[in-house]
């Protein structure tokens, strides 16, 4: 009994010291823990935050110098949270981590989900071409340009906005500047510090026209935590005018004359989040009907190409004999043994190191159809296996050659046996078709993905996403269900 008594008694403190816990603002949190957590993407890259390439533990980059002198000024040390860039805010307001810095533009919609510090860097958005480019001079000329930016970003906006660009948008900085040079891009709009540090050194890559689209960069802190953004903006200010802050943008050479608006006090001029939340669902409706679009045509093809390639191998590892049909089997296994990931990435940024360049669409169509082709070709054997061996060795028996009998009698039987699961294998190439968007193809799931990061319409967005997902696979789902109840009365 006394057992009882006692975990009732440590059930009720440790209640009662969590409710106590619980009330703490962010800022005692800290205080009390001795750290602070800030959630940046090491991906992202320079010249925000990256891994020092000699020791992989070790951060560098302005920003990662800007929570240093911050949590100098707090007394307590600081830890890095690692996340997706994309999943910075969305974490942030879970409670993952205390704040947030990694590039993270101040807008009117990031404004209506999370508290913003001062703004501690003006950032602008600067166009890079290749070396022998004439025709783009200016912001205006990228209009039926095929240009590169990254995710959610201020620079895609402004790129929508200006409309008639051919958008391609990528998660890293690294890559849209190696399409760039491999003549997949017409130029690249990103932010300058972003620009300055990878495109500034490449000799193939020019700089053209003025930097446009000035705004801020902010260290985003959940709702509520008016505490803690008073103490961050008191830091930043005294950072700002005791030198601080330029030493380290002059370090890593991001120090401008745009810098001199930090010394103002008004930053009011921004749009507000309630003019950005005027902006219906609805408006975005086209665009993700055009990513639904490119889904389909996507998957259609590919699986095209599945079914050709799956038969082939099938063929050839069943009925050619010695290095062919193995060859055709180390095919199967290998792309079924590795990530489809792996495999797109290969084709997109390995294959230019020897000469050859595809573009996004031709390379997802050869990543997707090569790797569903090894699982169709285990289908179709699977079928050929089904059909009795008796009636190939009568067909034989009556003087028939085996290549007419594997194309008249064989082949037939097998691939209506198999239409069930090859309908099922097409559904899920629909849904797996979204990992393309790893190599700057933007199809439904990418459209939704960029559309929610820079709205915060998670749920109504995703709601109409899945429903266009849906109106495309359960067709298929009806025709594979006609098709079992087909083969079930043939096989009576």
């Amino acid at each position: 009994m006394s057992w009882i008594r006692l975990a009732f008694l440590v059930l009720g403190f440790s209640a009662l010291s969590g409710a106590a816990f619980s009330q703490e603002s962010t800022l005692e949190k800290i205080r009390s823990r001795g750290f602070l957590l800030w959630g940046a993407d090491r991906e992202g890259g320079a010249p925000f935050i990256f891994p020092d390439p000699k020791d992989p533990d070790r951060l560098l980059g302005f920003e990662v110098e800007i929570v240093e002198a911050i949590t100098k000024e707090l007394g307590v040390g600081q830890r890095q949270f690692q996340d997706d860039w994309d999943n910075l805010i969305p974490a942030l307001q879970k409670g993952d981590f205390d704040l947030s810095l990694d590039g993270i533009e101040i807008t009117p919609e990031r404004e209506g989900e999370v508290l913003f510090s001062r703004p501690f860097y003006v950032y602008t958005e600067q166009i890079v071409v290749r070396r022998e480019e004439e025709k783009i001079q200016k912001f205006e000329d990228l209009k039926g340009k095929r240009v590169g930016t990254l995710s959610a970003s201020a620079a895609m906006m402004m790129l929508g906005q200006l409309g008639g660009v051919n958008i391609r948008v990528y998660k890293g900085q690294v890559e849209p500047y190696t399409d760039l040079a491999l003549g997949r891009l017409d130029a690249v709009f990103l932010d300058l510090p972003i620009a300055e540090y990878y495109a500034g050194p490449n000799p193939k890559l020019k700089f053209v026209g003025d930097p446009v689209g000035e705004g801020f960069y902010g260290i985003a802190m959940r709702k509520g935590e008016e505490e803690l953004k008073k103490e961050i903006d008191r830091i930043l200010e005294k950072l700002l005018h005791n030198g601080k802050l330029q030493k380290i943008y002059e370090k890593w050479r991001i120090w401008n004359k745009a810098q001199d608006k930090l010394f103002q006090s008004d930053f009011s001029g921004m749009m507000t989040w309630e003019m950005a939340r005027e902006v219906s669902t609805l408006r975005f409706i086209p665009t993700l009907l055009k990513g639904a679009g490119i889904t389909i045509g996507l998957s259609v093809l590919s699986m095209v190409l599945a079914i050709v390639l799956g038969l082939a191998l099938t063929i050839v590892r069943v009925y050619v004999p010695g290095p062919f049909s193995r060859l055709a089997t180390a095919y199967i296994e290998i792309y079924r043994g590795t990530p489809l990931l792996v495999q797109l990435f290969i084709l997109y940024y390995g294959l230019p190191n020897i000469g050859i360049s595809l573009s996004p669409f031709v390379a997802a169509i050869l990543g997707l159809g090569m790797n569903y082709a090894a699982y169709e070709s285990e289908i179709y054997r699977a079928g050929i296996a089904a059909i009795p061996r008796g009636q190939s060795e009568a067909a034989q028996a009556l003087g028939m050659p085996q290549s007419v009998v594997v194309r008249r009698i064989i082949l037939p039987q097998a691939i209506r046996i198999t239409l069930p699961a090859v309908t099922n294998d097409f559904i899920a190439l629909f849904k797996d078709s979204s990992i393309v968007s790893m190599i700057a193809m933007v199809e439904l799931t990418k459209t939704y993905s960029i559309l929610a990061s820079t709205t915060f319409k998670y749920f109504e967005l995703g709601l109409i996403t899945a429903f266009l997902y849906f109106g495309m696979s359960y067709p298929l789902s009806l025709l594979s269900r006609r098709l079992e109840r087909r083969m079930g009365r043939a096989l009576r």
